[in-house]
């Protein structure tokens, strides 16, 4: 662990005041991180709190890289900087995007305690259902290509049952609004390229279902229920196939499943029916 005690004469700031400075980001992040439903927050609302009574330009990083090391040893979270995707749509005519550089650089908190322990004391059984809708929708778009059109994307949810203009779902509540969820959390990203007939919006997969568990994970399940790697069915994807791969969570007890691995249990039951098709 970095130890920036040495480095406190150089930024005009005694030790009881950078103490201060780290309690406050680590209050703000766990509080943001509630509220936002883990959506990303961005570096530049940290900086802010540090900025606001102190102009030396080189603690916003000393305080920030404190509080992630307290956040790891003291709450057993990791604060991972996103690594902001490129839309593979900006060799094809991008005309705009909903992200502009200025919010590059933003953290998310991943749990760091054991998955017994997690779901013992941690895990939220009453947001399961957004959990499986989080879970399918990626395999969806990853078994698309990594990206597919806004129009095919809601032709598949329509079959299943999710319509754009629902925002009375039983479980999911506002269909819209849990699809933009996604794009806030950085599991989606959405783009507006233009095209043949026009602009078009097309969603991609975006840095938290590209990186690490998140990603291998749902590629390690694809792969066990369709016994072939995922790259060789990526692409293939059809609307018979995704209505299979949602019947249960839509229609069965999967939407009020409490228990994590038993909602796995029903996606991979669910994938099996593609096998055939």
């Amino acid at each position: 662990m970095a130890n920036h005690s040495d480095d406190l004469p150089q930024l005009n700031i005694s030790m009881e005041e950078k103490d201060k400075l780290v309690a406050e980001v680590i209050r703000y992040v766990l509080f943001k991180n509630h509220q936002n439903s883990g959506s990303p927050i961005k570096r530049d609302e940290l900086t802010q709190i540090v900025t606001k009574n102190y102009r030396n330009r080189n603690l916003p990083a000393v305080v920030i890289d404190e509080a992630k090391q307290k956040l790891t040893s003291i709450f057993g979270f990791e604060m991972r900087e996103l690594q902001r995707a490129r839309p593979s749509s900006t060799n094809q005519g991008r005309v705009s995007s909903q992200q502009s550089a200025a919010d590059a650089k933003s953290y998310v908190l991943i749990s760091q305690l054991p998955a017994d322990v997690y779901r013992k004391y941690v895990e939220d059984v009453n947001s399961a259902h957004v959990t499986g809708f989080t879970f399918v929708v990626i395999s969806v778009v990853l078994l698309a290509g990594g990206k597919i059109p806004e129009e095919n994307l809601w032709h598949h949810l329509k079959k299943m049952g999710l319509f754009e203009n629902d925002e009375s779902h039983p479980v999911l509540g506002n269909i819209k609004q849990a699809l933009e969820t996604l794009v806030q959390q950085r599991y989606l990203q959405k783009d507006k390229i233009s095209g043949p007939e026009g602009n078009i919006l097309v969603y991609e997969l975006a840095e938290r279902a590209l990186d690490g568990p998140v990603n291998e994970r749902v590629k390690e399940y694809i792969s066990q229920v369709v016994k072939r790697d995922v790259a060789s069915v990526t692409g293939a994807i059809s609307s018979s196939c995704c209505q299979l791969a949602w019947i249960v969570f839509v229609l069965g007890d999967l939407c009020y499943e409490k228990d994590f691995e038993l909602q796995l249990k029903f996606w991979r039951e669910s994938l099996k029916l593609l096998k055939d098709r």
